[in-house]
């Protein structure tokens, strides 16, 4: 926890000695990219797909919710089970919000992660200057097919937990084990189980989006290095991302409470409402500067570790060879 908050410390330096720059990233590029993200999550019901609201995006939420019911009964899943109904719901409004979000995330928030990566590959040199044109479309072609290939990552990772899942749930069945208790018991681990796996796999991914812009590679290459700078550091990443979402989550539930809330209530989106908003919306694009900044500093972090280790290793490979050219001559 020392090193990441040390990893911390080190990203908020670098953004206010390079203010300007980020700043204005954040306004210009990021700001659609984050105003879309939270709007998603507002237009999406928060507690129950099968609600009397008829707007489209709670008929769509149900229609995927009761999609993927069918799925896992035609699995033969515990159904009766109240975590399964929020599994559902919640891998339901994870789809939705994705789906929303993705034209956003292609353009606008893949476009400055390039511009941000490169000024933060460039800091201390590159500083109170947008990066040119051309570098951040030099970047953006490596970050696009890294983003599109992790999709593909998270979604075969989804599927294959999923099929152990349906494995393990058989096995009980065809063992007998099917009271209430040995359900809870195997629908506890079976969460445990996947929210670790998942976290491990999007932290990896992320990851991959920095190298692909910092090492000019893309797609599986990008991946399987990460996976090498990731090594023996997985708790450090985690505690990041930890950090990370939790503050994103609390700004998106303030754009719930001090937004949305506020416009259910009385139906009017008046000046000072959209101003309010248009501040949320700010604060939330920073902050995912901010955490593009950590994912950089992070990925300077390990990379400096693994070159020292190597380095130690081949002054160890010398020193012993060294010693036996000693011994020959002796």
């Amino acid at each position: 926890m020392e090193k990441a908050i040390k990893i911390i410390r080190s990203s908020i330096h670098s953004y206010f000695c390079n203010y300007q720059t980020f700043a204005s990233l954040a306004t210009i590029l990021i700001f659609p990219a984050s105003a879309a993200t939270l709007l998603s999550t507002s237009l999406i019901p928060l507690y129950s797909p099968t609600s009397s609201s008829s707007s489209s995006s709670s008929t769509h939420l149900t229609s995927i919710s009761h999609r993927l019911r069918s799925l896992f009964e035609a699995a033969s899943f515990p159904l009766n089970s109240h975590l399964f109904d929020i599994l559902c719901l919640k891998l339901s409004q994870t789809i939705l919000s994705f789906l929303l979000t993705l034209p956003f995330t292609l353009t606008f928030f893949t476009l400055s992660k390039a511009s941000i990566i490169f000024a933060a590959r460039e800091f201390p040199r590159y500083r109170h200057a947008l990066p040119s044109l051309s570098s951040i479309l030099h970047l953006y072609p490596p970050l696009l097919l890294t983003h599109l290939f992790t999709i593909f990552i998270i979604l075969s990772a989804n599927v294959a937990i999923f099929s152990m899942f349906l494995i393990a749930f058989f096995a009980v069945g065809e063992l007998g084990l099917t009271s209430r208790t040995s359900v809870l018991m195997l629908s506890g681990l079976a969460t445990i189980l996947y929210s670790t796996v998942v976290a491990n796999v999007l932290v990896i991914c992320n990851l991959a989006s920095i190298v692909s812009a910092m090492e000019n590679c893309s797609g599986y290459t990008a991946v399987l290095k990460a996976c090498v700078l990731i090594r023996g550091r997985a708790a450090v990443a985690l505690s990041l991302a930890f950090c990370s979402n939790l503050v994103m989550a609390a700004t998106e539930a303030l754009f719930q409470i001090r937004v949305m809330r506020i416009y259910n209530q009385h139906g009017i989106f008046d000046l000072s409402l959209m101003f309010e908003a248009f501040t949320i919306i700010y604060m939330y694009s920073i902050l995912s500067v901010l955490d593009i900044i950590i994912s950089c500093c992070f990925y300077k972090s390990c990379r400096y570790e693994l070159l020292v280790k190597y380095e130690g290793q081949i002054a160890r490979v010398r020193e012993f060879e060294s010693e036996e050219k000693n011994d020959l001559k002796a």
